[in-house]
């Protein structure tokens, strides 16, 4: 990708611009970032995607001022002609080829942080109410009209009386209309607000993966215990004296513990292998079709859900790790760059790493490069 050059996606600033100047600290409106627009779904695609039990999807409605949240499979939309209600589907780039294609426009951030594309579609006056992300968000609007406001609220407080998390105390700062093709970036945490005008309104959602330093560590650990081979030191504690406060922990076992969970995460490629593998890691809704070895000849492409990252060592792909070293390392990055080789580079793969790509094609995670 070519991040030194001014794009319209991001109101003229290159990919590098953009990330120095507003990624994680401020929001950029973009008129016209896509001109023209094609919303990569039908609201008919939507509500069977939605009807579907392997999709994660919502529906809010503000019938009469009155929030109410359903979870998904839903197998019946109100009438579009019914102001207040919005349909969000998530992970559409999971599913269909041309959601995972606007997705890809913005791989200028690391594929470690870029997370799904969500769609919404609503009614008039359709919208999820003023709220936060923890996460950086760009909003697209694909189709019809929305009304944002948005705010850099520190003091918000939640409404304690509706099944979703909405700011009881929204204190707006800027408004705009967002007509199809215009765009709007927001960095975590900024408050913000989108009501449908009229009916019709799509809005795609581009999210990104923003893991607590608890929640990652609750992910790592047990991948880091994976590479035991059982031959660690047992404890042991032949100079423990006669305790006269039984239920008082030894300091001893304390030292014994801190030092094996040390000892964990300083092994050599440990930690690098316990992230890629938990950051590959697909959804639990997510499941690949079994399919054949890749034809000779072929060039080969990742599945719209696979999952690919690499470090100086390892090949991440969909959860687990593979070692690659010199030519077939960097055919490998290549596919977790392009997400895709072509039949020569293909060819130029050792016997080895043929073999690996023909099980993962196999598996369904890599399919044949369709040109």
């Amino acid at each position: 990708m070519q991040t030194a050059l001014p794009t319209p996606l991001l109101a003229g600033l290159s990919p590098a611009q953009f990330m120095r100047k507003h990624w994680q600290k401020k929001p950029l409106l973009v008129r016209q970032a896509f001109d023209p627009v094609a919303p990569p779904a039908s609201l008919k695609d939507l509500a069977a995607l939605a009807a579907r039990d392997d999709v994660e999807s919502r529906l809010v409605t503000a019938f009469d001022g009155d929030w109410q949240l359903r979870q998904g499979p839903i197998a019946r939309l109100p009438a579009m002609s019914k102001p207040g209600w919005t349909l969000l589907v998530q992970g559409l780039d999971q599913h269909l080829a041309a959601a995972r294609e606007l997705l890809d426009l913005f791989r200028f951030v690391p594929d470690a942080r870029l997370d799904d594309l969500m769609v919404s579609v609503a009614s008039d006056g359709g919208g999820v109410g003023p709220h936060f992300d923890s996460y950086d968000v760009f909003l697209i609007q694909l189709a019809g009209r929305r009304h944002w406001r948005i705010g850099a609220q520190r003091d918000a407080v939640l409404r304690d009386d509706v099944p979703l998390k909405i700011i009881a105390n929204f204190k707006p700062e800027q408004e705009f209309v967002l007509e199809p093709g215009d765009m709007l970036y927001l960095p975590p945490g900024w408050a913000h607000d989108g009501v449908a005008v009229g009916p019709g309104c799509m809005t795609g959602s581009v999210g990104f993966r923003a893991s607590t330093a608890d929640g990652l560590a609750a992910e790592l650990l047990p991948r880091l215990l994976d590479e035991a081979d059982g031959s660690g030191k047992r404890y042991g504690d032949p100079r423990q004296e006669a305790a006269t406060e039984p239920a008082r922990m030894p300091a001893a076992l304390l030292d014994f513990a801190r030092r094996a969970v040390e000892a964990a995460v300083q092994r050599p490629h440990a930690l690098e292998r316990a992230l890629g593998e938990a950051l590959t890691e697909p959804k639990a809704n997510v499941w690949f079709d079994a399919a054949d070895v890749l034809a000779p000849g072929s060039g080969a492409c990742l599945d719209r859900r696979s999952r690919m990252l690499y470090d100086e060592v390892h090949i991440f792909l969909n959860g687990e790790s593979f070692r690659a070293g010199g030519r077939d390392a960097v055919l490998m990055r290549r596919l977790a760059d392009d997400r895709e080789l072509g039949a020569a580079e293909v060819g130029r793969l050792s016997a080895e790493a043929r073999e690996l790509l023909d099980q993962w094609a196999e598996d369904g995670w890599v399919q044949p490069l369709a040109r």
